[in-house]
Parts: structure tokens; C-alpha cells; sequence
């Protein structure tokens, strides 16, 4: 057995680089796959982490009357955060909101003045609700609204639910997020496919330069693992140098362009490559050896039938 894998790893670098054209034609469409499947993973990553900004900043706001308790306040907080939809809610009292109000107006002399000429504080508490996924802000809102119907005017706590100013904004933010990951799995779905099948030609090329050779293993009784054998090791051999040389074609790509996209997308991809090097270069050489070695295994198949 340790003759005959010997012998299978020798033939399979002999072929390689005996080969050497076509082992290049078929370092370069493997490279051309992984090269494209990973920019779109990286793209993947960088429309997710936008998207994922993008939702952190959507919110509900819950405006309380100036008269409401603080307590009753509370109670109503306590119950949002118990909610399944909820992810995060931040509670801003009436001092806190006029400073907030003061700092932001600190140059408009008019708001300020008016503020001064009222002699006390106009603003209610708020409570910003932030849910788990764009999709539960109405289930989130409903729920308000049910809290606000129950109210009395001696127990009158919300004076308005900023949702729906905001629904338009939040429909279109959900109709996003679930395009882009619809977008993103088909795309890596196609490509995979025509990847599949691009290898598989130039692989079946190279098999059959080979397919004399193969000829007369079989008529000697080679068996048919000795003959795929080497092919087998040869895909391998592709995908792992197609892999890295994809990966070393990124690199100075990420470098370029990173700056600019944590400018404009708040995310650099030039530091999600560095700290997700290990997984993405398992990825990546993983998926050329898949692409290699089943290429390799289908297009040898036809020359091992009697």
C-alpha cells in the first residue's frame, strides 16, 4: 500500500509538471474562480457589516408627557425590554434631554431664547427602542399602541410613537437587508456552478492528453484507484496553488481599497481580511481543492469505463 501511494504521488507531480501548459490553464481558471468568489464574500461582508450600521441607527422613539412618573416610566421600559423583538432600549430623562437640546441649539440664539423665556423644562423623557431585526418594528409599535389605548387622562404616560414617521424609512431598510441576502446567496450559487463546470473543462482537457497512458495502465491491470490516482492529486495540487495565489491577488486589493471603505461604509476590508486570514484562506484553498478534485474525479471517470 505505501508502494502503491508512492508511486501515485510520483506520477501525480510527473503529470503536473510534465503537464505544464495545461496545469497552468488550469491554475488560471481555478485562480479566476476563487479570485471572483472571494471578492464576492468580501463584498458579502462588507454590504452585511453596512447594512448591520445602518440598522443599529434605526430606532423607535417613545415621547412621555411632561407629567408623566417616572416610575410609571419604568414599568413601561421594563415590559418593552421583556418583549422577544427587542435588542436594546435607551432611556433619556427630561434633564437629560433639555442638555442634549442646549448642546445641539447652543448656536441658535433664537431656539435658546425661546427656551430661556418658557422657565421650564418642555421636554418629556423618551425612550429609543431598538429591535432585533427590522422586520419586528411594527409588532414593537402594535404593542405601544396597545399601552397608549389603555391609558385614562389621569394616567395619561405616552404622548406619541414616532413609528409612524419612520415606517417608510424601516419598510424600505427591511426590503433592503432581505434583497441583498437573496442577491448574495444566489451569486455565490451561480458562480460555484459555472466554476464547477469551467474547471471541469480545462481539467478534462489535461486528462486528455493522458488518456494513451491510461490506455495501457488498464490494459496492464492497473487498478482503477492506482489510475485516478494521480489526476486526483493533480486538483488538489490546483486548487491549493490557485487558492493562495487568489488570496495573494486580494491582498494588495484590500490594502487600496480598505481605507476608502471604512471612510464611506464604516468597515475596512483591508482589516477584516488580516483578522479573518486564517478562515478565509481555509475557505478559499478549501473550495479549489473541492473544485479540483471533483473536476479531476468526474472528468477521469469516462476513460475508466470498459
Amino acid at each position: 500500500m505505501v508502494t502503491s501511494l508512492r508511486r501515485i504521488v510520483r506520477s501525480g507531480f510527473i503529470g503536473f509538471w510534465r503537464s505544464a501548459y495545461v496545469s497552468l490553464a488550469s491554475i488560471f481558471v481555478i485562480t479566476v474562480a476563487l479570485f471572483v468568489i472571494g471578492t464576492t464574500m468580501l463584498l458579502d461582508q462588507l454590504l452585511t457589516a453596512s447594512l448591520t450600521n445602518i440598522e443599529s441607527k434605526v430606532d423607535i422613539n417613545v415621547y412621555f408627557v411632561t407629567t408623566a412618573d417616572e416610575t410609571a416610566i419604568n414599568a413601561l421600559k421594563t415590559k418593552v425590554e421583556a418583549l422577544p423583538d427587542v435588542a436594546e432600549v435607551r432611556y433619556t430623562s427630561r434633564e437629560d434631554a433639555l442638555t442634549e437640546y442646549r448642546l445641539k441649539n447652543q448656536n441658535d440664539s433664537v431656539a435658546m431664547q425661546a427656551l430661556e423665556e418658557l422657565g421650564e423644562n418642555p421636554l418629556g423623557a423618551t425612550i429609543a427602542i431598538r429591535a432585533k431585526n427590522t422586520s419586528q418594528y411594527e409588532s414593537i409599535a402594535g404593542f405601544l399602541d396597545e399601552q397608549k389605548a389603555m391609558e385614562t387622562t389621569e394616567t395619561a404616560l405616552i404622548d406619541e410613537v414616532n413609528y409612524a414617521n419612520n415606517k417608510e424609512s424601516i419598510e424600505t431598510l427591511t426590503k433592503i437587508v432581505n434583497a441583498v441576502e437573496r442577491a448574495t446567496t444566489i451569486t455565490m450559487v451561480v458562480l460555484i456552478i459555472a466554476a464547477i463546470l469551467i474547471t471541469f473543462n480545462t481539467i478534462r482537457l489535461a486528462i486528455y492528453t493522458a488518456r494513451e497512458e491510461i490506455s495501457v495502465m488498464r490494459l496492464v491491470g492497473a487498478s482503477n484507484a492506482f489510475i485516478r490516482g494521480p489526476f486526483m492529486l493533480q486538483g488538489v495540487m490546483y486548487g491549493v496553488i490557485s487558492g493562495i495565489l487568489a488570496l495573494a491577488i486580494l491582498y494588495p486589493i484590500m490594502i487600496w481599497i480598505g481605507p476608502a471603505t471604512a471612510e464611506f461604509f464604516e468597515f475596512d476590508l483591508y482589516v477584516y481580511f488580516v483578522n479573518n486570514f486564517g478562515t478565509l484562506f481555509l475557505t478559499i484553498v478549501g473550495i479549489g481543492v473541492g473544485l479540483g478534485l471533483v473536476s479531476s474525479i468526474l472528468a477521469i471517470t469516462r476513460y475508466l469505463r470498459v
